[in-house]
């Protein structure tokens, strides 16, 4: 609508401050150039007749005066005029003010009556007849500008109509089809914000709206997920730390109330109550690193570490752990000297949580299977067990916390957030790190680059 207003004013300017004008100068330009072969031909005429055809070709008057102001002759589109008939008009008081200045040698130009209907142009040229000084001027009707303005004004009154009624039916057909569809986004976003993560644009357009639409439809999406982490999360939580707690103070009744006395068995109760409680410590401690890890609220600690001795004591904690189960350990290394840099406290944490995964989802019995290969600069460790292949999409959201796998060997050592713990540590240090399933095998693995002193 701006910009239909802005072109409209803009016509109605160019119209009025420069048609007018421009025709004028035309039209002066064209008087000039029926007036200059004449007035040169004058001085050589015994009478005035060639003024009655230029009267005729400019479709005016033309007055011829003498070096005093007397009138020699004066004729109208081609014919004799009275001279008493022009006294006190117009043109006779034009010439009597500008032939002084014209019999002196200038040229005068000037409007009579401008803006009415009977508006003219009078030129004023000095000349020679009979070989005295003289003064030619010559009236042109505009009458001509004046109608062509009418018209003009008339065409830019119904164009600007037009323009003015274009303008708004496409304003209000861009307000439907652009205004609708973004206020149905608008709506759907306060639906999501209000807790509805069902809710859905549904504007099926290929443009940039429907590309928004699809965005708004994919955070509904990711925000149903997020919510059922959310219930997980409380879930998963509740009952892991449920579950020590509930060993805790049972088994502190039990030493209270009943085996204080044995020596034996209250030691074993209390061992029990000190194991428990030791991993309550660590799954608050898993929660608070992978927080402050996300956050960015931890600088890791970079210094030149030998991985295969970090590996090594993590698969001996591994034994010790698996025992229980009948769970064995195996390491193979190209190398018992690696040298590397991280953060050896993080890293530890990798493979402890990547062993205790392992130890999850191994039946008892059955062997998990640690590697250290080198790779060209780099050296991939691995840790492998038996057991049934990861769906692709499984695989996806493996890394993320609090998602779990079903247990193949129906244990549950932490919290749920070990492999994304895993994820966050190796993304801190920018190693490359992934999940391969196949041939009866899950094999979780990361890259280290050798570090060159």
């Amino acid at each position: 609508m701006l910009l239909s207003a802005f072109g409209v004013a803009f016509l109605w300017v160019v119209q009025i401050a420069l048609f007018e004008p421009g025709y004028i100068r035309t039209t002066a330009d064209i008087l000039r150039g029926h007036i200059e072969p004449m007035a040169s031909e004058l001085g050589r005429m015994e009478d005035t007749s060639s003024l009655a055809e230029l009267s005729k070709a400019v479709k005016g008057k033309v007055f011829l005066l003498d070096r005093y102001g007397a009138t020699f002759s004066v004729y109208s589109m081609g014919a004799p005029a009275n001279l008493e008939a022009e006294t006190g008009n117009d043109q006779f008081l034009y010439k009597n003010r500008h032939y002084e200045s014209v019999i002196a040698g200038n040229t005068s130009e000037g409007i009579i009556n401008r803006g009415e209907p009977d508006m003219k142009i009078a030129l004023g040229f000095p000349v020679r007849y009979r070989g005295e000084p003289a003064a030619l001027f010559l009236y042109s009707s505009l009458a001509e500008l004046h109608t062509m303005q009418a018209l003009i004004y008339r065409q830019l009154f119904w164009l600007s109509a037009v323009l003015t009624v274009a303008s708004s039916l496409c304003a209000l057909f861009l307000t439907r089809h652009f205004t609708k569809p973004i206020l149905n986004i608008k709506d759907t976003v306060d639906e999501l914000a209000d807790g509805n993560l069902k809710a859905k644009p549904c504007v099926n357009r290929s443009d940039e709206l429907g590309q928004l639409s699809l965005s708004v439809e994919k955070l509904g999406l990711a925000l149903r997920r997020v919510d059922a982490l959310r219930r997980d999360v409380i879930s998963n939580v509740s009952h892991e730390l449920r579950s020590p707690l509930s060993l805790i103070v049972g088994y502190g009744e039990m030493v209270r109330d009943i085996t204080w006395s044995d020596e034996s068995r209250r030691n074993e109760n209390l061992n029990l109550i000190i194991d428990e409680a030791s991993r309550l410590n660590k799954m608050v401690g898993d929660i608070l690193d992978y927080s402050q890890i996300q956050s960015g609220g931890v600088k890791l600690n970079l210094a030149e570490w030998n991985l295969y001795e970090l590996v090594a004591s993590e698969v001996e904690f591994g034994r010790s752990t698996g025992k229980q189960w009948n769970l064995s350990f195996s390491i193979e290394s190209f190398s018992a000297e690696i040298p590397v840099k991280m953060d050896a406290l993080k890293m530890s944490q990798v493979m402890r949580n990547l062993i205790g995964n392992a130890v999850n989802h191994t039946e008892d019995g059955e062997c998990v299977g640690v590697s250290i290969a080198r790779s060209g600069s780099s050296v991939r460790v691995s840790v492998a067990n038996k057991g049934a292949e990861i769906s692709e999409d499984d695989r996806k959201i493996i890394w993320e916390r609090y998602q779990r796998a079903q247990h193949q060997g129906g244990r549950h050592i932490g919290a749920g957030i070990g492999l994304s713990l895993v994820s966050a540590i190796l993304s801190a240090h920018g190693f490359d790190y992934g999940v391969d399933s196949k041939e009866g095998k899950n094999i979780f693995w990361f890259t280290v680059p050798i570090y060159m002193a």
